[in-house]
């Protein structure tokens, strides 16, 4: 059977609220981090959840054991109570944002070479354009 699902813990990092997606999908689990800000209402994390959940950028999946659901209800208020008295976010998922974390500097420092290169070409074609346009006469 594939295990899918999500999760979304939200907690206090100091000075924001934030928000962590965590998304189980065979196996694999990916996360992504949203700061909220003041502390939000559930309405409005539930809006959130409703609006911006598909423009959500995940990290890459990191593999992760998933756990069948506890079936006894005693057990799964157990864990619930556990879940809330413990804060922040898992380490798989602090792994899966790293990971994000890193693939977007790297692609920022391609973005600003790349940037950076294409400056340095279009000011030598200026200058080669200005010399060119100054022996135009002779």
């Amino acid at each position: 059977m594939d295990g899918t699902g999500a999760k979304l813990t939200v907690f206090f990092e100091d000075p924001f609220w934030v928000g962590v997606f965590e998304q189980t999908s065979g196996g694999k689990l990916s996360a992504c981090k949203v700061t909220f800000g003041a502390e939000p209402k559930d309405y409005e994390v539930w809006k959130f959840v409703l609006r911006h959940y598909y423009e959500l950028k995940f990290s890459p999946a990191v593999e992760a054991e998933i756990r069948p659901a506890a079936g006894n209800p005693k057990r799964r208020q157990r864990d619930a109570g556990k879940q809330t008295r413990e804060p922040g976010i898992g380490t798989k998922s602090q792994e899966a944002l790293k990971m994000q974390h890193e693939e977007m500097k790297a692609e920022r420092r391609q973005d600003g070479r790349e940037r950076r290169e294409a400056e340095t070409r279009r000011l030598f074609e200026l200058r080669q354009q200005k010399r060119k346009e100054k022996h135009r006469g002779h």
